[in-house]
């Protein structure tokens, strides 16, 4: 997305490993993996809300 929000370490850490482990299996997220993502960068996003 074009506006993300600062992630922490954690966070960007977490999304590394998960993108790490869909392009050992050929580049695709299941949609487990893109909802992780998704609940990461939402929870971030409320972060960044409340400032």
């Amino acid at each position: 997305m074009a506006q993300d929000p600062p992630l922490t370490a954690r966070e960007a850490a977490e999304i590394a490993r998960i993108t790490a482990m869909a392009c050992i299996r050929g580049g695709v997220l299941t949609t487990r993996q893109e909802n992780r993502i998704e609940r990461i960068l939402d929870g971030a996003r409320k972060r960044a809300d409340k400032k």
